[in-house]
């Protein structure tokens, strides 16, 4: 669950539909300057489909000790933290499966999610936040997911579908890394974030070099990006959710009843260059 804060609550959006947002930012992505992926197809469905896993645990919106939603807000960009608040093992579980749930449709796209994951965890978790005893476990799944992903990669190759440069780490690590850069601007549009950020990598361009691309609020949920890396001067998204009235709740029965009644609505993120 993402979280955006309100006057009268919250505005809460699911994980698939945070998503969906990267994968509509990556459909939109390239342009003179920045180099479009390639396969395109299955990149865009690896970065619209690495949250598919959180449908499930979405529905049912839990609450952290002080009694807020326990989702991703504008406290927690540039962070990957509170893992005192989780259950650990539920949690890797459920990254797991939003892997696996790929895999099952599309290797290619599947390596994206899992290089996602794997990053995550192994380079951007605050360790410090997880218990000592379940360390193992955490090191024991980042592993699980670096051998799916050369098992992935033999399953991609063997339909027949890709280019040998296709499979190589050089260009998958360019697609992952357009996967980070469109997950963080969806985070950034869902929050709302007013602060100065970035989309994480140099990504690529089509001189074979490349650039990083800066991230600037300018008005409610609208980002100017410098440079710009999409195909048209200004883009508009829409992103649904649902708006809950109250600024912490007793119960998570509380919260759970509250977002069951809420009605869905949809807001517009804006891009400019």
């Amino acid at each position: 669950m993402l979280r955006q804060k309100t006057p009268e609550g919250w505005f809460l959006i699911r994980h698939p539909d945070h998503a969906a947002l990267a994968g509509e930012f990556a459909a939109a992505w390239g342009n003179d300057r920045f180099r479009p992926p390639e396969p395109r197809a299955d990149v865009i469905e690896g970065i619209r489909r690495h949250d598919d896993g959180w449908a499930a645990r979405d529905a049912a919106p839990l609450i952290t000790r002080a009694g807020k939603p326990s989702a991703f807000g504008a406290d927690l960009v540039g962070k990957y933290t509170a893992f005192e608040e989780i259950d650990l093992a539920d949690y890797l579980g459920v990254r797991g499966s939003a892997m696996e749930l790929v895999a099952a449709d599309n290797p290619y796209a599947a390596i994206l999610v899992s290089m996602h994951t794997a990053n995550l965890l192994a380079a951007r978790a605050d360790r410090s936040t997880i218990k000592p005893a379940e360390l193992p476990l955490l090191d024991a799944f980042i592993a699980r997911q670096q051998q799916r992903q050369l098992e992935l990669r033999a399953v991609a190759a063997d339909t027949g579908r890709f280019k040998d440069e296709d499979l190589t780490m050089e260009r998958l690590t360019e697609h992952f890394r357009l996967l980070q850069a469109c997950d963080n601007m969806s985070l950034l549009s869902c929050v709302d974030f007013d602060g100065p950020a970035s989309l994480l990598h140099p990504l690529p361009l089509r001189d074979d070099g490349t650039s990083e691309v800066q991230v600037r609020r300018v008005a409610l949920r609208t980002f100017q990006l410098t440079p710009w890396p999409f195909c048209q001067p200004r883009l508009q998204f829409e992103i649904q959710g649902r708006p809950v009235a109250g600024d912490s709740f007793v119960s998570q029965d509380e919260l759970r009843a509250k977002y069951a009644a809420a009605p869905t609505e949809t807001l517009v993120v804006e891009l400019t260059a």
